[in-house]
């Protein structure tokens, strides 16, 4: 067992997530329609979401990964972007005035406001759609392995234990006194299920053995959580414009938050805790495991 592992500064790590973002971004590009691709508006209101910048967090989860076990870059990618995709969707939902009710997301206005509620509905169910057309299409060099993608991906963003049963868990705790329990089945399911996930299918495309696809489900559990207890205290602490989003919404509407139930100083050593077992459970991996500690500590000391 393999427990060498590097270690970057923040600056380094800051520089890798832009290198990869840049990527990212230009993978999106060549897969999603082009603007001048009739229906046109409906193009402009899918890329308006995916190009509205954010920290890709789950692709480079994806490509953190793939890079541990060389997974074929083609395949990697395309599964990366289509994580993007679905939790674009998710964000672009998320914000519509029947859930959270948003005009502020990545520092300009929410596809609805720009759009239309109508558009930003059908914009999301397209990003959606269109995650699995990619999946579905690619040239894959394992068509077990493809198969098995397929497969992991949608059931992350469906409705048992996944993002989407998470966030209907998250709407009826609204204005609610939630117990740790029932608090942590929400965000395992809403946050933590595409986490895991995209950590998961970048060690699938790379063919990874059993013991170290449970290692990455830990380590991507562990992760997830910590970053929701993050983004939870950045929401008590931050302002709209570090964020890019409407600050102090959670506790405006009352939502089950970590800081609700354990207070600003308890959850953050939550979030210290979950990170370091995140940590730990990826330094238990047969392979070298690469950035995937770097990335677990970066997720609690963010500061958007």
């Amino acid at each position: 067992m393999n427990c060498m592992t590097r270690s970057l500064s923040d600056r380094q790590l800051i520089d890798y997530f832009k290198e990869k973002s840049a990527l990212i971004e230009s993978w999106l590009d060549q897969l999603l329609p082009a603007e001048d691709d009739p229906p046109e508006e409906l193009h402009q209101a899918m890329r308006y979401s995916i190009f509205a910048g954010g920290k890709r967090l789950r692709p480079i989860l994806s490509l953190a990964t793939g890079e541990i076990f060389d997974a074929r870059e083609d395949e990697l990618f395309t599964a990366a972007c289509a994580i993007e995709m679905i939790h674009t969707y998710s964000l672009i939902h998320d914000d519509l005035p029947a859930m959270d009710n948003d005009d502020l997301r990545r520092g300009r206005p929410t596809n609805h406001v720009v759009y239309g509620e109508a558009m930003a509905i059908l914009s999301g169910d397209a990003l959606l759609t269109h995650a699995f057309q990619i999946l579905a299409n690619y040239q894959s060099s394992n068509s077990d392995r493809k198969v098995r993608l397929i497969s992991e991906i949608a059931k992350a963003a469906g409705s048992s234990h996944a993002l989407i049963g998470g966030q209907v868990l998250d709407l009826q705790s609204e204005g609610k006194k939630v117990d740790e329990e029932t608090l942590e089945k929400i965000h395992r399911a809403k946050t933590g299920a595409l986490i895991r996930c995209a950590v998961r299918i970048g060690a699938i495309v790379g063919g990874a053995g059993e013991h170290d696809l449970n290692v990455l489900t830990e380590y991507g559990e562990k992760a997830g959580l910590a970053f929701q207890v993050a983004d939870d205290l950045l929401d008590e602490i931050a302002s709209s414009d570090e964020l890019g989003k409407t600050a102090g919404k959670d506790a405006s509407k009352k939502k089950a938050t970590y800081t609700a139930l354990y207070g600003i100083k308890g959850a953050r050593h939550l979030a210290e805790r979950l990170s370091g077992e995140a940590i730990s459970a990826a330094r238990s991996l047969t392979l070298d495991p690469g950035l995937l500690p770097d990335i677990a500590r970066f997720i609690v000391e963010r500061r958007s």
